[in-house]
């Protein structure tokens, strides 16, 4: 290998390994060349980039550095490099995230990225020996030797060490002592852990998520319980971010593990939004039905949703997840995650494996050998099936001797011939249920050796024990069939761990199909479902005599799967996926309007003579909509009202003689009637279509060339689709016609959304000039030029015209929730404004763009700048006296037509006084944002007050005059 200078490309004689470019750019190269150009572009191209880097600074680690065989634990194990440097490699993946995040790299030799990692329990237990001394013990587990192979890391454990410690001496000398272990202890008195992890993790969360459900004592105790235990895992939860807010340094990698910490991204996020939040489930998310039933299931899920990556072992706890939001929260599930308001929710499965290379170094171990010789010797002349579970409900031990002892009365030759060594690692010995558990296996395991049992010899070896790890490497390497029946797993790794030390016997594996692992692993091993007795039975007889060659071409399968998908890339891919979703999101987050700044929109109000509001009606002026159909009335809530707190401000703002206040909306004109007949406002129904001044009558803005013969087809099309699709229903307008599925079933609608589509776009409309418009969850179907920006100009010069303006319109507010169709009314009065100004608040005046108003072209063919600055005369306004509706035919009778032509220049706009605001829509054309209906409550409110005030100063300057 050659290594060249900082100008050009590192090359290396492998074709597999990436060519990385010189890191003074802060990108990375491209794979093919050493051009700056190939800077990945999209999310694909990153993680495969990343991916390839984490190869090349393997092969380059595994000549250079080992792991330790033994289990010690000790700061050097987070430190291992090799001679090549790998805080240069990470420079290359990192660079792109620190020029997002603003941080600046002093040197090219700088630390790695830290990976605070927050898990209930730390990765040693500590046993105290004095009043300031402690003995610290590790605990060997997957995700301790995941994350210490990890070495692109500088990791560090915050978590509860096992034990309380109410003095404060005892406090400070294990805090000290875990220092060294780079650990970092929360301490939980003995009530919020009784409470939190005794009670809502094991009694109440963990039962649920493996479908045993929740508990069944009396109602009234269990509210409470389910209360207290709630509020201590909340609090729990809240001290963990206490201190990872303490130890947090900007730039860290946050990753929360699993249900004891279910609440905490929310509570990191609320004290910093820019942290980078990731959170792993290790046990199954139960499907929607289930988790339905927990009490505190919007929290929790909610809580979850902070996170910026939320990482599962399978795609169908994944999915259930997804799900979950859906039905319960009423969110939008994407292939990619959750969205909410535009804040997108990454969700992914991540597959946890094993360290792979520590089981087969062991086999090499003289210990490991002795172990085996003398196992075969024991058990020579039998097949040796073999069964590791911890001692709990969801690992299906009796139903695996169930199935053995089946297994025996069907096959009396094998009787002599098998021996099943069943090895059960007692858990929660104190809890009832546990130990009647045990006692019912005992009781089996009694029965059938008394059953089948010689004075030499019995079918079942069974331990209330677990093994060491050189003993249990043995065990592994002579088994012929391993036997998995686990009845709900996260994952299971000793189907893993059996594949790794099968490398010369290659048995075979006999796998529960309701293990996580089921999903790696079962094209090679043998599917069951544990409940079934009998077909558990046939396959221990299957793979008892199952060819050789068979077995080998699985066990292959297998071990190419364990061997490549190891623990440690399960948490570098995790990390790197949650790196480059904070990527994703800040790109997102430069296409989403910046919070409009009121006091400048407030001030800018005061300061004009002559002002425009433009205002949506659905999402904007009224009340949040519970599209579970949970609170309130469904049929309330399809016919929109006008929310109460915003009656007061838009009355005064409707006496203001200098303030025009236009309601522009899709709604039926009766809706604008039953609403605003009472103001003295402008109103626009129907995207524009049909307007009015609330004193006067209902006039068309229509086309005259606009095509309506599509309707009746269409219409019988939505008729059908709402008949199948329950809790649906469709509104028949003058120039359209709506679907809405916000109430039916969110999965069921959204594939009827697609039927229907598919039927619509084959057939009643396939030739038509039609517009099909998809809101979140309806489809509108319109005429071609049907938008509020196409009405806009019309609507405008009739109002110029009725009042006989004569002042230009110098100060411009437009406010809805629009779909992305009817954005086109944003860009309309948009000023040319110079480039480098930037949207949030511009800080210089801009030279006045004067305009009059103009027949916005339906094709669109006219730039921005052409329809404003090219003077032409007004379209024909349709105005109607009388105006007859029929829900089946449309009709409309006109009786007057007038031209309009508008002489003068109506608009003399500055760039500082044009004020566009999506409501709620996080990625708009507008220039600003506001989050719901609350906040245009707030922006009116100021207004009205704003405006009171100035008559109030102008009344006192006239008294003083």
């Amino acid at each position: 290998m050659s290594i060249s200078s900082p100008d050009t490309c590192i090359s290396h004689n492998n074709n597999n390994l990436p060519n990385l470019s010189n890191k003074s750019n802060g990108m990375r190269g491209n794979k093919y060349n050493c051009n700056n150009s190939g800077t990945p572009r999209t999310r694909l191209e990153r993680l495969l980039r990343e991916r390839e880097l984490r190869k090349f600074n393997k092969s380059l680690n595994d000549g250079e550095t080992e792991l330790s065989n033994n289990d010690s634990f000790s700061p050097d194990s987070f430190e291992a490099f090799s001679w090549f440097n790998d805080e240069e490699s990470l420079e290359t993946i990192s660079a792109n995230r620190c020029s997002t995040d603003g941080c600046e790299r002093q040197d090219s030799r700088t630390s790695r990225e830290r990976l605070l990692v927050v898990a209930n329990r730390l990765p040693v237990s500590a046993v105290r020996r004095g009043v300031d001394s402690w003995h610290l013990e590790i605990s060997v587990g997957g995700l301790v030797s995941a994350l210490l192979g990890v070495k692109e890391f500088e990791t560090r454990w915050i978590g509860w060490a096992g034990v309380n410690v109410p003095d404060e001496i005892g406090q400070r000398a294990l805090i000290k002592a875990l220092a060294e272990k780079r650990c970092i202890p929360v301490f939980l008195d003995e009530e919020i852990v009784h409470q939190y992890y005794n009670g809502y993790c094991n009694n109440i969360l963990w039962p649920l998520f493996h479908y045993l459900g929740l508990p069944q004592e009396d109602r009234l105790a269990t509210t409470r319980s389910f209360q207290s235990q709630f509020d201590a895992y909340k609090k729990a939860n809240q001290m963990f971010a206490e201190v990872v807010k303490e130890h947090y340094v900007e730039g860290d990698v946050v990753w929360c593990h699993d249900y004891h910490l279910m609440f905490l991204p929310k509570c990191l996020k609320e004290r910093n939004r820019k942290m980078k939040v990731g959170w792993f489930l290790h046990t199954p998310f139960p499907s929607s039905e289930i988790h339905r039933t927990l009490p505190s299931r919007s929290e929790l899920l909610r809580s979850v949703l902070a996170a910026d990556l939320v990482g599962f072992h399978t795609y169908d706890y994944a999915r259930h997840f997804v799900s979950a939001c859906t039905r319960i929260l009423g969110l939008e599930g994407t292939p990619e995650g959750v969205e909410d308001q535009g804040r997108l929710t990454r969700v992914a499965a991540f597959p946890i494996g094993i360290d792979s290379d520590r089981f087969i170094r062991a086999l090499e171990l003289p210990q490991v050998q002795d172990h085996m010789k003398e196992l075969k010797e024991r058990f020579a002349g039998r097949k040796v099936m073999l069964g590791v579970d911890r001692l709990d409900m969801i690992k299906g031990i009796p139903q695996k001797i169930l199935a053995f002892e089946k297994f025996l009365e069907e096959n009396p030759n094998w009787r002599d011939k098998v021996v099943l060594l069943q090895i059960a690692v007692p858990t929660r010995t104190d809890v009832p249920e546990y130990q009647k558990l045990t006692s019912q296996v005992h009781e089996i395991v009694g029965r059938i050796n008394g059953r089948f049992g010689t004075l030499t010899a019995v079918p079942i070896h069974h331990l209330d024990r677990s093994l060491d790890f050189h003993a249990l490497c043995a065990l592994y390497a002579v088994t012929d069939v391993a036997l998995v029946t686990s009845l709900r797993d996260g994952m299971n790794l000793v189907s893993y761990e059996f594949v790794a030390c099968q490398a010369s016997k290659k048995g075979v594996l006999i796998l529960s199909e309701f293990a996580g692992a089921a999903q790696s692993l079962g094209a090679g091993a043998i599917l069951v479902n544990p409940w079934n007795v009998t077909e558990v039975a046939s396959s221990i007889g299957y793979a008892l005599n199952m060819p050789a060659d068979e077995r080998e071409k699985r066990h292959h399968h297998n071990f190419v799967h364990v061997t490549t998908h190891t623990s440690q890339e399960w948490a570098a891919t995790f990390v790197s996926e949650l790196n480059d979703t904070i990527v994703e999101a800040q790109l997102r987050t430069r296409q989403i309007p910046p919070p409009l700044p009121i006091e400048v929109a407030v001030d800018r109000y005061a300061k004009s003579n002559n002002r425009l509001l433009i205002l949506g009606f659905n999402a904007t002026l009224t009340e949040p909509v519970d599209t579970l159909g949970r609170k309130g009335s469904q049929i309330k809530e399809m016919e929109p009202k006008l929310r109460p707190d915003l009656q007061e401000p838009l009355r005064k703002l409707c006496d203001d003689p200098k303030t025009t206040i236009v309601v522009l909306s899709g709604s039926d004109r009766s809706v604008l009637d039953d609403n605003f007949g009472d103001y003295s406002m402008w109103l626009a129904a129907e995207n524009g279509m049909f307007l009015r001044a609330t004193k006067g009558d209902w006039m068309t803005t229509m086309p005259e060339n606009l095509n309506m013969e599509w309707v009746d087809s269409v219409k019988h099309v939505f008729e059908y689709f709402t008949e199948r699709t329950p809790r649906s229903h469709f509104e028949l307008r003058e120039t359209s016609l709506i679907w809405n599925y916000k109430y039916a079933d969110v999965e069921f609608g959204r594939l009827q959304a697609r039927d229907l589509l598919q039927h619509l776009w084959t057939g009643p409309i396939s030739n038509a000039s039609l517009d099909v418009v998809q809101g979140s969850r309806s489809i509108e179907v319109r005429s071609v030029g049907v938008t509020k920006g196409a009405a806009i100009d019309r609507i405008l010069g009739e109002i110029v015209h009725n009042k006989g303006m004569k002042e230009p319109i110098d100060y411009v507010l437009c406010i809805g929730h629009f779909l992305a169709k009817d954005e086109d009314i944003y860009t309309f009065f948009e000023p040319e404004l110079p480039s480098e100004v930037p949207a949030p608040v511009r800080s210089h005046v801009t030279p006045p763009v004067r305009t009059s108003v103009s027949k916005l072209s339906t094709s669109r063919s006219l730039s921005r700048e052409d329809r404003l600055k090219k003077h032409r005369p007004m379209p024909t306004i349709e105005r109607s006296k009388s105006y007859h509706v029929n829900t089946d035919v449309f009709q409309s009778r006109v009786v007057d037509r007038m031209s309009l032509q508008e002489g003068s220049s109506v608009l003399d706009l500055q760039g500082d006084n044009y004020f566009s605001c999506s409501v709620a829509r996080k990625r708009s054309n507008a220039r600003y944002l506001l989050r719901s209906s609350d906040d245009v409550v707030k922006l009116l409110t100021e207004l009205t007050n704003s405006w009171i005030d100035s008559m109030n100063t102008d009344g006192s300057t006239m008294e003083g005059n």
